[in-house]
């Protein structure tokens, strides 16, 4: 399979994430539009993620906000949001560094992005380059396991010829009973080969 040393996955998700970061900036200055909210969930053991002991003690791994009617002071930078929200009646201040997203959705008109964490993408080059060293292992251990082969008698007969390697683009034309050997040929241009001449023309009838 071909190795795609771009990481377009990458980039993509990149680039997705720039997406989310502009909609959340644009919430911050002008707020809400029409029935627009957003359901945003993130890796609370992410680096740079900072909630209160509470909500990681009730969120250990994953927690899903959501950004609708009760939430203030939005601030967003290149690399991060900050919000405050309220969870049971307790006021609380969340920052969220995008890269720790991994999911965000917009229900009003049913869009939803899914993340995968940049410490989960599979990395593409090196499983083929292991993929490539095995085929290379095995290829090793059966050329080792493969037994010589003899020398090749030199023919003695004085009609031996020696023989010309087959040309790469042509599949040679099997014996045809039909067809004598010495019958002209066609060749890959679809024109008759060199016209072996009988001595049989030249003899008087």
């Amino acid at each position: 399979m071909p190795v795609d040393h771009m990481r377009y996955d990458i980039l993509v998700q990149e680039a997705l994430r720039g997406m989310v970061r502009n909609v959340l900036a644009d919430i911050a200055k002008k707020g809400l539009a029409g029935d627009h909210h957003f359901f945003i969930s993130f890796d609370t053991t992410a680096d740079g993620v900072r909630i209160s002991e509470r909500l990681r003690a009730q969120h250990p791994e994953e927690m899903t906000i959501v950004l609708q009617h009760q939430f203030w002071d939005l601030k967003v930078t290149n690399d991060a949001f900050e919000v405050g929200l309220s969870f049971g009646g307790v006021a609380e201040r969340l920052l969220v560094p995008f890269d720790a997203i991994k999911g965000f959705a917009d229900p009003s008109v049913q869009f939803t992005l899914q993340f995968e964490s940049l410490e989960e993408a599979p990395d593409e080059t090196a499983e083929a380059t292991e993929a490539t060293e095995g085929k290379v292992e095995k290829s090793n251990d059966r050329a080792l396991d493969q037994p010589k082969s003899k020398p090749r008698k030199l023919a003695r007969d004085a009609s031996a010829r020696t023989s010309v390697p087959a040309s790469p683009f042509f599949k040679p034309a099997e014996a045809d009973p039909d067809n004598p050997p010495d019958a002209p040929q066609a060749g890959p241009s679809g024109k008759a080969g060199a016209e072996v001449v009988r001595l049989d023309r030249f003899r008087k009838k």
